[in-house]
């Protein structure tokens, strides 16, 4: 037999991502039928009822190739955001601009920083065009910004802040974001990954859009329509930065990205305030249910400022995970994130948190 083509030794290294189980393979895999998906951090209201009209209303015109420039989706975040167009990026997601940021920035051998345990996908990207991540374990389960300066050398090209992050829910406020700033080169690109920053309470929350708006050339803000908006099967986020980043993220971006249903979706939700004030409310009484309980079962969480919460079951994560499937209840475990006792668990509705709280106790007892 031929061999293959042989791959880019740089891809060797990589692990390739694994999202958490969809309902169809649990439903398939184990023969349960009423399966609660709390793993992904979607909003378990689900999508605004103004974009699944605007997306009926789009349906006759998906003959056509969709506006590659994001023109009027563009114009209503600009206006929405106080920035001018050409400060915005539109990507199948914030993940394709994560791509798009590693494309443009890094070369073999350019190093990231991040923290430990962050969102994976910056290392992944990173990996793809032969770079390094240096990782720097979270104090707290919190970034370590002082830390982070720190290790930045002439070899990095960028630094990644996960805020609130991804899978701990905590955040960094103002002062200590401004404080890291001034000790970032003007050279390396720093990426605020804000994509649960609509689920935020805290009043030290920084304002990141207002170094977008003074115009400082090294910091990129992200942001998705994936989550309080409820459109993640559509893939839509975005980026906001000085134009000659936006320039040159478009250099990479591929053509016609954002397909057309995804912008009269975003479009859509942008302006349903009630939807997302009620998908906050959900939230934040969800939250309250879960830390009374897990309070009751003496478990440790971690205080979030997003849809999700990171605790410790003081026992083997993935034992539980697979126990709590067999119930129909689907969760992110914490050793991808180096975490073995704990899983991460989105916040659902009453009925799905109940019922989560109900499979939990039934497995712990058992454990």
């Amino acid at each position: 037999m031929a061999s293959s083509p042989s791959c880019r030794e740089a891809i060797l290294a990589i692990k390739p991502y694994v999202p958490g189980k969809p309902i169809e393979e649990v439903q398939r895999e184990l023969g349960v039928k009423d399966v609660i998906k709390l793993a992904s951090n979607e909003n378990p209201l689900g999508p605004s009822p103004e974009a699944v009209q605007a997306m009926r209303e789009a349906g006759d015109r998906v003959y056509l190739y969709p506006d590659g420039n994001c023109y009027y989706l563009k114009n209503a975040l600009a206006g929405k955001l106080g920035v001018a167009p050409e400060n915005l990026i539109v990507g199948n997601g914030t993940d394709e601009i994560l791509k798009m940021l590693a494309a443009t920035y890094i070369n073999p051998g350019d190093e990231i920083v991040i923290a430990d345990p962050t969102f994976s996908e910056y290392e992944f990207d990173t990996q793809v065009m032969a770079g390094r991540a240096i990782k720097v374990p979270c104090r707290s389960f919190r970034h370590d910004l002082k830390a982070m300066a720190a290790a930045i050398t002439p070899r990095t090209r960028l630094v990644f802040i996960c805020n609130p992050n991804n899978p701990t829910g905590t955040i960094i406020g103002q002062v200590v974001l401004d404080t890291f700033l001034h000790e970032v080169p003007p050279s390396v690109l720093v990426v605020l990954d804000e994509a649960y920053a609509d689920y935020v309470t805290a009043e030290h929350y920084p304002n990141s859009l207002a170094y977008v708006r003074g115009g400082r050339a090294n910091i990129i803000v992200l942001r998705t329509f994936s989550k309080i908006y409820g459109l993640a099967g559509l893939r839509v986020g975005y980026g906001a930065a000085v134009p000659e980043i936006i320039r040159d993220l478009n250099r990479v971006r591929e053509p016609f990205n954002v397909n057309l249903l995804a912008q009269a979706a975003a479009m859509a939700a942008l302006n349903d305030t009630a939807h997302i004030k009620k998908s906050r409310e959900v939230n934040e009484e969800g939250k309250a249910y879960l830390y009374e309980q897990f309070t009751a079962l003496g478990l440790e969480y971690v205080p979030t400022e997003t849809n999700f919460i990171f605790v410790n079951l003081q026992r083997d994560s993935r034992a539980i995970f697979q126990q709590l499937l067999a119930k129909g209840v689907i969760v992110r475990t914490g050793d991808i994130f180096g975490y073995d006792t704990f899983v991460r668990v989105t916040v659902g509705t009453p009925r799905q948190n109940e019922r989560f709280i109900q499979a939990l106790r039934e497995v712990l007892a058992r454990a």
